[in-house]
C-alpha cells in the first residue's frame, strides 16, 4: 500500500514521465515486482514472470519493499530521493538479520529482471504524427483547444499478460449513418450538454467525480481500502494489486489498439457536424458544448467503461460481487452496493459529461471484462 501510494504521488507531477507513456504500465511493473518477490520466497502462488533463488529464512516483506523501490527508482530517477526515503523508512523498522539481507537480494533480483524484460516492450517508441480524417465518423481533434491525440501507438506495446493488444478487439461499431448511432448520440446530446436541462444534479456530480482523477488511481485507492479493511496478509495484498494493475495495464493497451483501429470521432464533433446530414436522425448544433472538456483520443471504445470494468471484475473475484465499497476522488466520496455498481456509474458518467455514447461504453465494458478474466486465469 505504501508503495502504491508513493507511485500515485509521483504521477501527480506531470513531468515525472514522458507524456507518451501510459501510467498503467508503471503500476503493473510495480505490483508485478512485489508479487514475484513475495512468490519467490513463499512459493504459495505461481510467479507472474520470474522466480529467483531465495535462501531459507528470506523475508518476503523486505523483498517486496526492495523490489518496489528498485522499480520506481528505475522508472523515475528524478524522484530517487523520495523513493530512497520510503525504502529507508520501511526497512528501518526491521531488525538486521540474514533473512533481511536475503530479502533485499531477492527483491533487487526480481526488479532488475522485470525492468530488463519490459525495456523492449515498445513503450518508449515515439508515436508517428497523427493525421486527422475528414470523412463522417473520422476522429479529429476536439474543441476548445483541439489537442493532438494521445497514446496513438500504445496499442502496439507488448501486453503484460495478453498475447497481443488486438486479442480482444471489439467488433466495429455501428456506422455513424445508422439509426443505432443516431439514438446513442442523441442521448449524449441531451444529457451531456453543458447546459442540459435533463441531466440530474446527482448525474452532474457523478460526471465530475469520475473525471476528477485518473480512473486507474481511483481503483488503486479502492484496492488500498479493501486490503486494509479485510486485514489482508502480505501474500494476499500483493496478489490483489498485481492482478488489478496487470488487468488495467493490458486493458489500456487493448483499448488504445481498438481506439486507433476504428478512429471514431467524439460526440462533440458528431453533434456539431450534424447539419452536414451524414445521419437523418441527428439534428446538428454547431455551438453544442459538453459538460466537461473532451479527452484527446478517439471515442470507441470508452476508457472509463473498459478500465472500470476491468477493475470491478478483478476486485469482485477477490471480494465478491456484493461487497459494499466507498470510492473517494479529490476529497469527495460516493458509496456503492458493489463493484459493478461503481463501474457502471463510471461509464454512465461519460455520457453525462458529454464524452462518450452508450455504444462506446458497452464495447469498453466487454473489453474490460474479457481482459480481467484472462489475467485472472493466468495469475
Amino acid at each position: 500500500m505504501a508503495w502504491n501510494r508513493e507511485l500515485i504521488g509521483i504521477l501527480s507531477d506531470p513531468k515525472a514521465q514522458p507524456a507518451t507513456v501510459q501510467p498503467t504500465r508503471s503500476f503493473a511493473l510495480l505490483q508485478a515486482a512485489e508479487y514475484d518477490a513475495v512468490a519467490s520466497i513463499t512459493h504459495a502462488d505461481p510467479v507472474y514472470a520470474f522466480s529467483v533463488p531465495a535462501p531459507q529464512g528470506a523475508r518476503a516483506d523486505v523483498a517486496a519493499d526492495q523490489a518496489a523501490h528498485d522499480v520506481l527508482a528505475a522508472l523515475y530517477p528524478t524522484k530517487r530521493a523520495s523513493v530512497d526515503q520510503q525504502l529507508s523508512g520501511q526497512l528501518s523498522a526491521i531488525a538486521n538479520s540474514a533473512g533481511k539481507q536475503a530479502g533485499i537480494g531477492v527483491g533487487a533480483a526480481v526488479a532488475r529482471q522485470l525492468i530488463s524484460l519490459r525495456s523492449t516492450d515498445g513503450s518508449s517508441t515515439k508515436p508517428p504524427q497523427f493525421t486527422p480524417g475528414s470523412l463522417p465518423g473520422d476522429y479529429r481533434p476536439t474543441p476548445p483547444a483541439f489537442p493532438m491525440p494521445v497514446f496513438s501507438d500504445w496499442g502496439a506495446v507488448k501486453p503484460f499478460v495478453l498475447t497481443s493488444g488486438s486479442q480482444f478487439r471489439p467488433a466495429a461499431p455501428p456506422a455513424v449513418s445508422s439509426a443505432a448511432y443516431a439514438s446513442a448520440l442523441n442521448e449524449v446530446k441531451g444529457l451531456g450538454s453543458k447546459t442540459s436541462t435533463t441531466r440530474t444534479h446527482d448525474q452532474t456530480a457523478a460526471a465530475k467525480f469520475w473525471a476528477a482523477a485518473p480512473v486507474w488511481n481511483v481503483w488503486n485507492q479502492v484496492a488500498q481500502g479493501l486490503v486494509t479493511s479485510q486485514n489482508a496478509s502480505l501474500q494476499q495484498a500483493v496478489k490483489v494489486f498485481a492482478r488489478l494493475d496487470l488487468s488495467l495495464a493490458d486493458t489500456a493497451i487493448a483499448m488504445y489498439d481498438a481506439k486507433y483501429a476504428y478512429h471514431v470521432w467524439r460526440p462533440v464533433t458528431a453533434i456539431r457536424l450534424g447539419d452536414t446530414h451524414y445521419n437523418r436522425g441527428i439534428v446538428g448544433d454547431p455551438s453544442w458544448t459538453p459538460l466537461l472538456p473532451t479527452a484527446p483520443d478517439p471515442s470507441y471504445p470508452g476508457a472509463h467503461g473498459a478500465l472500470s470494468q476491468a477493475a470491478a471484475t478483478t476486485l469482485a473475484g477477490f471480494y465478491g460481487t456484493h461487497h459494499r465499497i466507498t470510492v473517494t476522488s479529490k476529497g469527495v466520496t460516493r458509496t456503492f452496493a458493489g463493484f459493478q455498481d461503481a463501474a457502471t456509474e463510471a461509464w454512465l458518467s461519460r455520457i453525462w459529461s458529454g464524452q462518450h455514447t452508450a455504444i462506446d461504453n458497452q464495447a469498453g465494458q466487454q473489453l474490460g471484462t474479457q481482459v480481467a478474466d484472462f489475467v485472472a486465469h493466468h495469475l
